[in-house]
């Protein structure tokens, strides 16, 4: 997703830190990533989880996009569970 302004939650680098996944990582994963779940009615704004391989490691990042101010908020990343994704990472189940 394109966007001027990415902020982070704290719940977000929170678990990016236990996590051990950068803003860089994350970052990669908003610019380059493949929306692989879309939620368009969700309050305030759309919500996305993002999908893209970072230095061969999968990454999910749940992203929040207001359009009027081209901001996009990281609500949080994590690696995704083999055991609960199909072997791409790009559905549940």
């Amino acid at each position: 997703m394109d966007c001027q302004n990415i902020i982070f939650s704290r719940h977000a680098i929170q678990q990016m830190f236990l996590r051990r996944i950068s803003k860089r990582d994350v970052q990669v994963v908003v610019a380059y990533g493949e929306v692989i779940e879309e939620n368009k009615y969700d309050i305030p704004f759309p919500s996305y989880l993002l999908l893209d391989f970072v230095e061969g490691r999968p990454i999910h990042v749940v992203f929040s996009y207001d359009e009027s101010t081209d901001t996009g908020y990281v609500v949080t990343a994590y690696i995704p569970d083999p055991k609960l994704w199909t072997h791409d990472f790009r559905n549940r189940r």
